[in-house]
């Protein structure tokens, strides 16, 4: 969807529908056609759905997507999204129940469903990367977790791999010539932000340039952090050429606090952002970005359980793993090298 997207100019919701040829969805035949062609010239190809497995033989077709918020960030949903694809191109149906985190609400759906013998196993999803305490009852049903991690019971999960990402959007930087990188964090205490941290300070260290604290903050992943601790490290005495921001809403705040400062992105300053939300195509230049892969990491968490429960009816071995997916940096227009930067800024004085 990513792809298309850049190619094409339209979202990736608008390209989800598309391709998934949702009812119900109003689009322009031209937008229809735009998008199927780019799918096509990128080598993408539809397959065909299986019917879905309802049939009196009493096969398991329900997945039971167990989230704890989907509604606070607008990341869960994409992960959902490549659940409810694979889980649909496999024959087998989504039942997403969101539980706040609540412990008696997550028991009171455990105890709802898992005697309901269509029931074939159970996705357990959080928001935010994090190690969890797992309920009992999913000791005694296949089971695998998206976005987090548990020590107590052998269970494959999937979580984003934060450490390569920000190494990516550092080497980026570093590559385009700057030297000079400030880095706006998110919240400190969580896993995204200590990862994303430790890639940037690997890819520095990679470049043999040293750390620097100064060209650090600390943020709360919100526009209004951004814009603040932009201005914060602009007033270093030797300032960043160019901001990583940890998220996209952040890089937002940072453009805006640049342009208050009357610097220009990219030309003065440039800024790199992280997730590739929808807002990143359109702010003022266009957003450079790291692409958190949550339509994948959904994707990865449904075929993984399908494929271990062949395994298991097959009589094979069942070998539970821990996988980090990473995205690709997506360019657009909020980045440019040192000597770019300087062409651009004389090519706007001629104007």
């Amino acid at each position: 969807m990513t792809d298309i997207a850049k190619l094409t100019g339209v979202s990736q919701s608008s390209v989800s529908l598309v391709l998934n040829n949702a009812s119900g969805a109003k689009f322009s035949d031209a937008t229809r056609e735009k998008v199927l062609k780019a799918a096509q010239e990128l080598g993408y190809r539809m397959t065909p759905r299986e019917p879905l497995a309802l049939d009196a033989a009493g096969e398991r077709n329900l997945i039971v997507y167990l989230a704890d918020e989907i509604s606070t960030s607008p990341h869960p949903v994409v992960n959902i999204d490549g659940a409810r694809d694979a889980a649909f191109a496999h024959g087998r149906m989504l039942a997403v129940y969101s539980t706040h985190g609540n412990a008696e609400i997550e028991q009171q759906v455990l105890d709802a469903t898992l005697g309901n013998p269509s029931v074939l196993g159970v996705i357990y999803a959080t928001v935010y990367t994090r190690r969890v305490t797992l309920p009992a009852a999913l000791s005694k049903v296949p089971t695998v977790l998206l976005n987090c991690y548990a020590s107590e019971l052998n269970l494959s999960s999937v979580v984003p791999a934060e450490v390569a990402g920000g190494h990516t959007a550092t080497d980026h930087l570093l590559k385009a010539g700057h030297r000079r990188i400030g880095y706006i964090n998110g919240e400190p205490w969580q896993d995204a932000s200590r990862d994303r941290l430790k890639g940037y300070r690997t890819a520095l260290a990679t470049a043999d340039l040293p750390f620097a604290p100064e060209l650090v903050r600390d943020g709360a992943w919100s526009s209004g952090t951004g814009f603040e601790q932009t201005l914060s490290l602009m007033r270093e005495p030797n300032p960043p050429t160019a901001i990583f921001c940890a998220n996209d809403l952040m890089a937002l705040g940072a453009i805006e606090a640049l342009k208050q400062l009357g610097l220009r992105v990219p030309e003065d300053v440039s800024v790199l952002g992280y997730d590739d939300q929808e807002i990143a195509r359109h702010t003022h230049p266009p957003l450079s970005t790291v692409v958190l892969p949550n339509y994948e990491l959904g994707r990865w968490a449904v075929e993984t359980l399908l494929q271990e429960e062949h395994n298991r009816a097959a009589g094979a071995p069942v070998r539970h793993r821990t996988v980090k997916l990473d995205g690709p940096l997506v360019e657009r227009g909020s980045v440019a090298g040192l000597a770019e930067a300087k062409q651009l800024a004389i090519n706007n004085i001629s104007d």
